[in-house]
């Protein structure tokens, strides 16, 4: 079989991962839906990421993607770079303090310190993205906040350059975390600080929280989490189900009948339809209430 130009791409710059060209983002994002990515690419390390971001540079855009929980690719795809973090970026070492890589999946730091000893990472359990994602977006539910617990964090930028950083660099607030310098850089690990706990009991909560977040979300159906961050002392929740808008539907895309601030994909919703649903809702919110919602999942392309 010929060599096609992915391959020659990757030999050409000593690239040890797996480069795909016009990758179907439906496969790699959490609602089943969008388009695809012009290059994508999943490294095998942190030394390979960094040859990848030389080898392909400025101003071509380039995206990270961990378990796409948090993220919809229009139709029209992503005409840039995907970087697959899942799978990539991992490696958790603990304890006192715990470092993850951003790759990890939340859940599986949680129940790590759990069965360290540590106590306070219980509450990840219910993150349904990766330590990258959560690092990005402070992520948190069930009274705990990623940064919180974040004593240092390790970036690359755009030009594969990595940096050591830490909670200072950054302006963080509610589901917001900002470089105070500017600039363009991603996690690619982090630095954790969690209180002493007892195993046993932090198993417990954490079959707890599951249990909890299984009868209170869709998790049967493809959905994105959380579409809308809660305005201050409300539940963007309530304010959709005030409206009467649990189980509005354009095409396959419908506002969750379990929990208002989901969309499900009912089966071969596109990218579109989705994002008319989270336009409609957010037009009927702020109508009747005043409140304008801000939406917690990233659109792209």
């Amino acid at each position: 079989m010929a060599m096609d130009m992915s391959d020659r791409f990757a030999i050409e710059h000593g690239l040890r991962g797996t480069l795909r060209r016009d990758e179907p983002m439906a496969r790699h994002v959490s609602w089943r839906a969008g388009g695809a990515a012009r290059v994508f690419y999943q490294p095998v390390d942190v030394d390979d990421l960094c040859a990848f971001l030389r080898a392909f540079p400025p101003p071509r855009p380039v995206l990270f993607v961990g378990l796409g929980s948090n993220l919809l690719v229009r139709d029209g795809g992503f005409d840039g770079a995907v970087v697959l973090t899942h799978h990539a970026l991992t490696g958790i070492r603990g304890p006192t303090p715990f470092f993850a890589g951003a790759g990890v999946p939340a859940p599986h730091l949680a129940r790590y310190v759990a069965k360290q000893g540590g106590g306070g990472a219980e509450w990840m359990a219910g993150v349904p993205g990766t330590i990258g994602g959560a690092l990005a977006m402070n992520a948190g539910c069930y009274g705990g906040e990623t940064w919180n617990h974040v004593v240092s964090v390790d970036t690359v930028d755009r030009r594969g350059r990595l940096h050591r950083r830490g909670p200072g660099d950054y302006e963080i607030g509610y589901r917001h975390v900002a470089l105070r310098s500017g600039g363009e850089e991603w996690f690619v690990g982090g630095v954790f600080a969690f209180e002493a706990g007892d195993t046993a009991r932090s198993l417990a909560r954490i079959r707890e929280l599951l249990a909890k977040r299984v009868a209170s979300q869709p998790l049967n159906q493809p959905n994105a989490g959380s579409v809308f961050r809660n305005p201050p002392g409300d539940h963007a929740a309530r304010l959709v189900e005030s409206c009467g808008l649990k189980g509005f539907a354009i095409g396959a895309a419908q506002v969750s009948t379990k929990h208002a601030n989901f969309i499900v994909n009912l089966g071969g919703a596109t990218a579109a339809d989705i994002e008319s649903v989270i336009g409609h809702v957010e037009r009927t919110v702020r109508e009747k209430t005043g409140v304008a919602l801000v939406r917690e999942v990233r659109i792209v392309g």
